[in-house]
């Protein structure tokens, strides 16, 4: 049996004793924490918590590995649920023509952004992309993530999305992360295929959804649903053909404009809309009581200098919210979730709590997988973070520039 006992928790956060899908509203500001705790993990798995004061040392599994976690907070770990960070070069170029001025809808226009990435992507060996995807996965660990989901859409051919998702299938073998998959063969219009959009959708849905679905390399599906990219149209039709393989829509919407890509996710019964810079009354009515989570990206919205998402709105219609990174090489260049919690509380106006939900809870619910992460519940997988002796829950989004986390635990085990 392998064991171990985290003793003198300064306070234990997110604690649960039997699990909750997500968090919504006024609940976001609500956060369950046991101060003076300890917690106990057997064989990957959160086994017992509690007061230091109703620990009993004699209980203990033998041989089991002690941390004093005294001055220190417990947590989950992240869940980001939002991710493109299979790619085959960075796009910094790009970004001295955003200083400029040049708009990312312009940049796309003239073959670059995604397309530019695509273009590389189809002479990348799968050996070379894993090795890089690996070393981003490291690096997020060391920041607190302990899932990811990681999309595909930098192919944009059959070969190439096909070429991508199985080196997401290598990460999956070779990570202790918790990894989910996304074809997103819709993430972009190849430049051959300006004009006749169409053909490009007919493609999407007639070889590479069924080429996707018979080697089972997806857990969900995406469309970039905006204004110049998909249209609503175009991503009822590939939800459509999607469902037909069981694969659960996560869409892009909203980020551009109202795109209409909000109703469109809700209508398939999308797990997450990502983005949502542009959302209003009518977005919000359509995702109230949907089952759909509301999941914003302060990454890219930061780096692309756009109009904020209005968190606080949803919130206060009680949505719930998620914020994940949308680690990519071209608009969010960092898979570092505690700048994302910063600029939750900083660019949105998040309370610390509603942040910590943000990031765990409710993207563990926007990738799937909140029934063994994303709280500190028996029976739940052990990835929890231990940070370093910091005041309070409070420290975490105000100390943007450091790394708070001094122990990431994946499975039951420190990596």
């Amino acid at each position: 049996m392998n064991a171990l006992v985290i003793k003198n928790i300064k306070s234990l956060i997110q604690t649960e004793e039997s699990s909750s899908s997500f968090v919504a509203g006024k609940d976001m500001s609500k956060l369950n924490t046991i101060d003076n705790a300890y917690l106990i993990v057997e064989d990957g798995l959160i086994k017992h918590f509690g007061l230091m004061s109703d620990f009993n040392e004699a209980s203990t599994p033998n041989n089991c590995q002690t941390i004093d976690a005294s001055g220190k907070l417990v947590l989950p770990a992240w869940c980001d649920s939002h991710t493109h960070l299979v790619y085959p070069k960075s796009r910094d170029v790009e970004y001295v023509d955003k200083i400029k001025g040049l708009s990312y809808e312009e940049i796309a226009a003239r073959g670059g952004g995604i397309l530019n990435s695509a273009k590389l992507m189809q002479t990348a060996s799968e050996d070379q992309l894993f090795e890089d995807a690996m070393q981003r996965l490291n690096e997020i660990i060391k920041w607190g993530t302990g899932a990811v989901e990681i999309k595909s859409g930098y192919g944009l051919t059959l070969e190439s999305e096909l070429k991508m998702l199985r080196v997401i299938k290598r990460l999956k073998e070779a990570s202790p992360l918790t990894i989910k998959s996304t074809f997103l063969g819709a993430h972009s219009i190849p430049m051959e295929y300006r004009g006749k959009q169409s053909e490009y959708v007919d493609m999407v849905i007639n070889e590479m959804i069924p080429a996707v679905a018979k080697e089972k390399l997806a857990d969900y599906v995406d469309v970039f649903c905006d204004v110049g990219f998909f249209t609503v149209e175009d991503t009822d039709r590939i939800l459509e053909a999607a469902a037909k393989y069981g694969m659960t829509p996560k869409i892009h919407a909203n980020e551009l404009d109202y795109s209409g890509g909000i109703q469109v996710g809700v209508k398939y019964k999308a797990l997450s809309v990502d983005h949502l810079e542009f959302t209003g009354k009518e977005e919000i009515s359509a995702l109230k009581n949907s089952g759909t989570m509301p999941t914003i990206l302060p990454g890219a919205a930061f780096f692309l200098n756009m109009v904020y998402a209005p968190a606080r709105e949803m919130m206060d219609a009680g949505l719930p919210v998620a914020l994940a990174s949308d680690f990519n090489p071209g608009s969010s260049p960092s898979g570092n979730m505690q700048l994302i919690m910063a600029m939750g509380s900083v660019l949105y106006r998040m309370l610390p709590e509603e942040v910590i939900h943000a990031v765990t809870k409710n993207t563990a619910y926007a990738m799937g997988v909140d029934k063994e992460l994303g709280s500190i519940c028996v029976g739940k997988k052990a990835n929890i973070l231990i940070t370093k002796e910091i005041p309070g829950i409070e420290y975490l989004p105000y100390a943007y520039g450091e790394n708070k986390i001094e122990t990431t635990i994946l499975n039951g085990v420190i990596s």
